[in-house]
C-alpha cells in the first residue's frame, strides 16, 4: 500500500514541499503567503497555521491563467490587458486547492475556520513576487507549478502549514 501524498508549507522560508510518498524527497516550490503574517482569525488577512487537508480541487478542466472569482471560472484568461482593466483584483488563477482545517478551535469552526475563510493554494500572475509574503491570506504559487501540484494532489491530501 502506498502512502498518501502530503504538502508542507513553510511560511518562514516561503516554500511549499510536496511529498509524493512517505520516504520521497520532496518537490519544492517557491510560494507567497500573507503579507500580514500568520494568524487564524476570520478577516485577519493572515495565513493560518496547523494541520489542514485539501477539501476540494477546482479548475482542472480550465486552461492555465483561467480567472476565478468566488471559486467560479469567469470565462476570462489573465493577460496584462485584463490586469490594466481591473487593477485592484486579487487574482486567483489556473487552479484552486481549497483547504479545510483539522484542529477544532485552531483552524476549524468558529472565528478560526480555514474553510470558511476561503484559504486556498492558488495561482497568481507571473508578475507577482514569490519567496516573499504578499498575499491576502492564501498561499500563492506560479501557475505552472500549481498545475503540476494540482495534478499530483488528490482531494484529502494533508497540508501542514508551519512557521
Amino acid at each position: 500500500m502506498s502512502a498518501m501524498p502530503r504538502i508542507e508549507v513553510c511560511v518562514g522560508s516561503q516554500q511549499l514541499m510536496f511529498f509524493n510518498t512517505s520516504n520521497d524527497m520532496p518537490t519544492c516550490y517557491p510560494i507567497s503567503t500573507a503579507e500580514k503574517g500568520i494568524g487564524q482569525q476570520q478577516g485577519s488577512g493572515q495565513t493560518p497555521l496547523g494541520k489542514h487537508y485539501v477539501r476540494a480541487k477546482i479548475g482542472g478542466e480550465y486552461p492555465i491563467n483561467a480567472v476565478f472569482v468566488g471559486r467560479r471560472f469567469t470565462g476570462e484568461i489573465y493577460s496584462p490587458q485584463l490586469a490594466k482593466q481591473y487593477p485592484n483584483r486579487d487574482w486567483i488563477l489556473s487552479r484552486i486547492l481549497w483547504l479545510c482545517g483539522c484542529e477544532k478551535g485552531v483552524n476549524r469552526l468558529g472565528n478560526v475556520d480555514t474553510m470558511r475563510r476561503y484559504i486556498y493554494i492558488h495561482g497568481t500572475p507571473d508578475t507577482e513576487p514569490m519567496g516573499v509574503p504578499y498575499s491576502h491570506g492564501c498561499i500563492r504559487m506560479r501557475n505552472q507549478d500549481l498545475v503540476e501540484l494540482f495534478n499530483a494532489t488528490p482531494a484529502g491530501t494533508l497540508v501542514l502549514i508551519k512557521r
